[in-house]
């Protein structure tokens, strides 16, 4: 490559770091955007749960359903309703289990009455979240060393983005629509400008999330090899907490009312209570943690105060956040806005419009560099190779993926409840789906590819919302009556969605080609 300047050859690499890894770039932001509310799209999944609201007592009774279904465990875990899930979840630990990763028992509880819930079976959000850095079907470590080095290529081709487009800022308030290329080009300049520290801060603090995979060395020298106990920011009290239980004599013994317990304890905490943990519940050797929601702050990721116990309800300690290094509170500032588990609903959602953004900054330039190349082949007879394959992969990916996702919902909602390995099942109509979304376009025109699937996704957005008016007790028209909403959000959600892959169909449907106009000085010369 012979560039002629610095910000040619910026070009150049912004050009191939974006176009080399732009699918698997593509896939990654769209998941990882509908991440930011997994929990959300976890509990739309399961409609056994959109029959209840918590209360007060939730606490309480949770604790009274573990008393009287594992008196004799070794650990008790609830964790309380949130405005994320509306369930209360328990776990506990049989005398005869081995307390290791994997083991114990987990249950849903509805919080006003404590009975067990049997939700489907579905991995709802998480599949989404767990897609987003380390994709499906490939090994784990494989998987994130590719998402690793595409985020890298991500982070190139921001950066030579900006050095790039000189007059990038001006180009934001700048769009010309029906103009072919041009079009393409202002939109993926006001997709990039609009929330570009977004971009650059998701990008670089996803970097930080995967940092081991490229400089391992340094973890595993210090902690010989158990990188693992790096990440494990509880096994520290966890620990303690069993010492302290093994240093007494493990015999039965009465336990504090749990109602005296909560109002101790919320007397201390400046939020609610989010989780309880009991070590050896009813003995000697009890000691209780109690954790309130996540504190404001994201340096402590947002991590509030932590209470400790006697089984008598003697408050034994009161665990704030500490003062960390600077470094630590540089990688907890990068990884907790990343994460975003500290954050509330309108937080939430600027961080889900701004990823939508980067995704149609994605989008939108591997339609460009097609736009480009397809102007240049506009003289011959037919597409080059290489650039229909370009074609297929761009309709397959970027509608495809987004008719994927759905059909993952519907899934949820047609298969049996009570279909064995469920969750396998919703996971392989999703990858059945994102595939005949690759093969259709291979037996389709360019542009009738691109409104085929622009339509389906649109059937496909608002016949979910009606499926659940006619199937569903919670649906669009009385969940926000009934305080869901969850429920009410993700069908408004849907229907957005539905509008937004309709308009686009519309507008393909519609376009005329652009003509450039020319000159009558150009005329002239043509006519001679």
């Amino acid at each position: 490559m012979k560039a002629r300047s610095f910000r040619q050859a910026n070009a150049w690499l912004h050009t191939w770091s974006g176009l080399l890894v732009g699918w698997l770039l593509y896939a990654i932001f769209l998941t990882g955007t509908l991440s930011f509310f997994n929990d959300e799209i976890s509990v739309w999944m399961k409609p056994e749960q959109h029959s209840f609201v918590s209360d007060q007592y939730s606490a309480e009774k949770a604790l009274s359903a573990l008393n009287r279904l594992a008196p004799d465990a070794q650990r008790w875990r609830v964790t309380l309703p949130s405005s994320r899930d509306n369930a209360t979840h328990i776990y506990y630990v049989a005398s005869d289990e081995k307390d290791e990763r994997g083991a114990g028992t987990s249950l849903a509880f509805n919080p006003q009455t404590d009975k067990t819930l049997t939700p489907r079976e579905t991995r709802g959000g998480n599949f989404f979240y767990r897609f987003h850095f380390q994709l499906y079907g490939v090994p784990v470590f494989a998987a994130r060393w590719l998402v690793a080095l595409a985020t890298m290529f991500m982070f190139v081709a921001i950066i030579s983005g900006v050095i790039t487009h000189k007059k990038i800022f001006k180009d934001f308030f700048t769009f010309r629509p029906a103009k072919g290329q041009r079009s393409w080009l202002d939109a993926h300049n006001a997709t990039a400008v609009l929330a570009l520290p977004f971009h650059l801060m998701i990008t670089y603090s996803g970097l930080l999330l995967l940092m081991l995979v490229f400089m391992p060395y340094g973890i595993d020298k210090a902690y010989d090899g158990k990188s693992r106990e790096f990440f494990n920011e509880n096994e520290v009290f966890q620990n303690r907490m069993a010492s302290r239980a093994s240093t007494a004599e493990i015999k039965p013994a009465t336990m504090v009312p749990f109602a005296q317990l909560i109002e101790d304890a919320n007397s201390h905490l400046q939020r609610p209570i989010s989780s309880i943990l009991i070590q050896q519940p009813n003995t000697a050797a009890s000691h209780i943690e109690i954790r309130e929601s996540g504190a404001n702050s994201i340096i402590n990721r947002g991590q509030g105060s932590r209470l400790i116990y006697s089984g008598k309800g003697q408050l034994l300690e009161k665990i704030n956040a500490q003062p960390l290094a600077i470094s630590s509170a540089i990688y907890n500032v990068f990884t907790s806005l990343h994460l975003i588990r500290f954050a509330d609903a309108p937080l939430r959602w600027l961080f889900f419009i701004s990823g939508w953004l980067g995704t149609a900054m994605v989008a939108t330039g591997l339609i460009l560099w097609v736009s480009k190349r397809q102007n240049q082949s506009k003289k011959l007879d037919k597409i080059p190779k290489n650039l229909r394959v370009i074609h297929i992969l761009n309709v397959g990916t970027i509608t495809g993926l987004g008719i994927a996702c759905v059909g993952f919902l519907w899934a949820n909602r047609l298969l049996p409840v009570d279909l064995m390995q469920r969750a396998t099942w919703e996971i392989n109509i999703f990858l059945l789906f994102w595939l005949a979304c690759f093969i259709h376009p291979i037996f389709r025109n360019h542009k009738q590819a691109w409104l085929d699937q622009l339509l389906a996704l649109a059937l496909l957005c608002i016949g979910l919302v009606f499926y659940n008016v006619f199937f569903s007790a919670y649906h669009l028209f009385n969940s926000m009556q009934a305080g869901q909403w969850i429920v009410f959000s993700f069908d408004c959600t849907l229907l957005i969605f539905a509008f937004l892959s309709y308009w686009g169909f519309y507008t393909i449907k519609n376009h005329q080609p652009f003509v450039r106009k020319l000159t009558a000085k150009k005329q002239a010369r043509l006519a001679t």
